[in-house]
Order: structure tokens, then sequence, then C-alpha cells
């Protein structure tokens, strides 16, 4: 393969600016409660209003798709040939850090403004894209945007609501935004090359390696489960323990039996969002809602955890005489990075005097759905302590610009 083309170097303080920037909007007062911009509110729309600008001001030709994806386009020299999609997403999770998404865009968009001012001619176009909802936070389900352009979309999802009763197509006509035009966001595979994503790591093997950027190799596949059981209400003191139908032992039962399963299986299992009620403290609990997050690299083995999750509910709701439910809220399969690009981001890094490290990505990324359209690839930039959906996560301001340098590299040799 012919060397790459190296005329500029990012500019680490106008890549941070922007990064400090986009963390103001929807940031707590006091900062310690971290950045909130959840899918399709006033913050997160401020957001992308943001995410507009600076694209415009580099000269790209900006839109906003049908389910409100951001892109910027760069023309290539060629107009006929397929596009190198590059980015991620501004939405957040509650009370999340400022480097989650936001590094893939920002980083994204300063890489292409490197490449526009070192006046570096391309075949193939470059799209920066900032997908609506990825995190899924605020409707139980993510990867609108890139489901949308992958055509998976399924219209069902609109109907969703939020914990304010605020369905999701409700949401689309705040956001003026048409829910009944969302396969108009679809892209033909023959369209796009290939799309490659920037991401903080959410974990501590680059830091434990010492190390500020790696190639990720295979991506976790989640399964989100809602499980709702439901007993009876009862007196605390006057039910006696042979009697009572308590739906809250039997939801401590699963979550336990949750950590196991991931366990035997090498995947990860979590409860991260539990209710019960009635909540009084002298009543006994006679309904329990939970979440469980379900992951692997392995298809089957996560099928497997998966049936075993059923098995468990069944098993001590019958002991209980407990009536349960569980709704898949998403199931994303897990997948591997293009061979190409893995080999192309190793050239990049060598090129750069970076050591070449290889690792699996635990978390869900729009790369997962982009994958099922086209090559993906996927870049990861040191996290401190491996911190992530937290106000405390932080990558540093060197390792940022690393990861956009071995980004800039990667565009170039995609595109030329």
């Amino acid at each position: 393969m012919s060397a790459l083309i190296v005329t500029s170097k990012i500019n680490e303080h106008r890549l941070w600016k922007t990064l400090m920037e986009l963390a103001e909007i929807g940031a707590s007062p006091n900062k310690e409660e971290g950045v909130t911009r959840l899918s399709l509110t006033k913050e997160e729309l401020e957001a992308k209003q943001y995410i507009i600008q600076l694209m415009k001001d580099i000269g790209l030709e900006v839109r906003m798709d049908a389910v409100g994806n951001v892109i910027g386009k760069l023309l290539g020299t060629d107009p006929l040939a397929s596009s190198v999609m590059v980015g991620s997403h501004t939405d957040t999770v509650f009370h999340g850090g400022r480097f989650d998404g936001s590094l893939g865009v920002l980083g994204a968009i300063e890489a292409v403004r490197t490449i526009k001012e070192a006046n570096m001619k391309l075949k193939h176009s470059i799209e920066v894209v900032s997908f609506t909802d990825e995190e899924g936070s605020r409707f139980g389900t993510g990867y609108i945007g890139s489901k949308a352009m992958a055509g998976v979309l399924k219209e069902e999802t609109f109907e969703l609501k939020d914990k304010s009763g605020v369905s999701y197509r409700e949401a689309f006509l705040h956001a003026k935004l048409d829910p009944t035009k969302y396969k108009e966001a679809i892209r033909k595979p023959e369209e796009i090359k290939a799309y490659i994503e920037m991401h903080i790591e959410q974990a501590k093997v680059l830091e434990e390696s010492d190390l500020s950027v790696g190639i990720v190799t295979d991506i976790q596949g989640p399964v989100w489960l809602d499980v709702t059981l439901v007993g009876d209400a009862d007196h605390a003191g006057a039910t006696p323990m042979t009697m009572r139908k308590d739906a809250s032992i039997a939801m401590a039962e699963v979550m336990i039996e949750v950590e196991k399963i991931a366990q035997c299986h090498g995947g990860v299992g979590t409860v991260g969002y539990v209710k019960v009620e009635p909540g009084g403290v002298n009543i006994i609990p006679g309904k329990a809602s939970f979440t469980i997050d379900l992951r692997h690299v392995n298809k089957m083995e996560r099928s497997k955890m998966v049936k075993e999750i059923y098995q468990s509910v069944s098993k001590s709701c019958e002991k209980r005489m407990i009536e349960w439910h569980i709704d898949v809220k998403k199931e994303v399969d897990p997948t591997s990075c293009s061979p190409d690009i893995v080999k192309s981001l190793e050239e990049a890094c060598i090129h750069l005097n970076f050591p070449v490290k290889k690792l699996q990505c635990g978390a869900g990324h729009d790369s997962l759905i982009m994958s099922e359209i086209t090559e993906m690839g996927m870049i990861f930039v040191r996290s401190k302590d491996g911190m992530s959906h937290n106000p405390k996560e932080w990558s540093s301001r060197e390792d940022c610009a690393d990861g956009t340098a071995l980004l800039f590299q990667s565009l170039i040799k995609l595109a030329k």
C-alpha cells in the first residue's frame, strides 16, 4: 500500500475548545451532576445546532436528514464515488460526561477541517455525521439515527414513551421532524465506502497499557430487557412470610442470577434500573420493574444468556406465585470490525509512531448498526480510570488530539 500523506497537524487547542463548548450545553449548574442531553430535548436540539454551525464554518455541505441526523459533507473529486462516513453522537445519558460521543463528532470535524486547511484533494467525499439518539436514555431504545440510515428502524419505535408520557412521535413533531418520513433517511450500501468512529474507550485497557489510542477488533452486541413482576401488595406486619407474593424478593433472586449467568458465559450483565411499588416502608411490594442489559461478542453465547434469564425469571416467579412479563427493548447483534480498516489503522499507527494496540469493545455504538450496510472500523481513546456515563468521565487534551490524528490519517487513506 502507498504511504500516507502528512502535511498538517491536528490543532489540539481548537479541538479542546469545541469539546468544552459543547459540554456547556446541558451541563448542570454546579457541573457536579454532569451533562444531560437526552434525545430531541431542548438541550440536544441546541447541540445539533452547534454542530451544524461548526460544519458550516468550515465550508461543509450541511443537512439534517429525516430522523435528525446532522450530516456535513466534504466533496471529493469524483462525484460518483461512494462516501467515507465518520462520526458518532452528541446525545448523552442522564448526568453523563463531556466526551462520550462528542469526541467522535468533534474529532471528525477537526480532522476534516485539517484536511481542508491542507488543501488535500481526495477522490471520495467525506461525510461527518452526528447520529440521533445513540444512547436510548429517554425512550429506552437507542441507535435511532443509525438504524434509520441502515433501513432497520421499526415504525413501532415511534409509539415508545418517555417517563413523562411523551411519545417518540410527539418528540419528533416537536423537533419539526416528520415521523412518517423516517424511511427517507435510508442510505444504500453502495453510497458508503466505509464508516469509521472514534470514541473514548470507557474501560481501563489503554490506561493500564499506558497508551493514548487503540484499534477495536470486535464490538459486543447488547440486549435490553424490561422485566415486570406482579405479586400482591399486602400489610408488612400482618402477612406471614409463607403467604407472601413479594415481587421484590423475586426480583432480587433474578438480579443475583444475572451476575452468575454473565460470569458463566464470559459476557456482562447489568441491572441498571429498579422500581418497586407501592413503595411504602410497611407495604409488601406487589410490583417490581427492572431492566437487564446483557452483552457478549458472540451472538450464540449471548442467546444462551438471554434464555437462562427467562428461565430464572420463570422459576423464581413460579415458586412465589407471581406473574411476569419481559419486553425486549433493544437487540443488536455483536460484530467484528473490517479487517481491511483494522489493517489501515495499524499502518496509520505505525506512521504516527503510535504503538499498535488491538482490543475489544464492550459498549454498543452506532458502528454496530452501520456494519450492516458498510465496512466499519473504530478508534478508541484512553479513558481516565475507565470512567464513562459519569460526570467524572475524562480523556486528556493530548489523548483526544492523538485519536484525532489517527482518525485524520485514516480518513485520508480511505478517501484518497
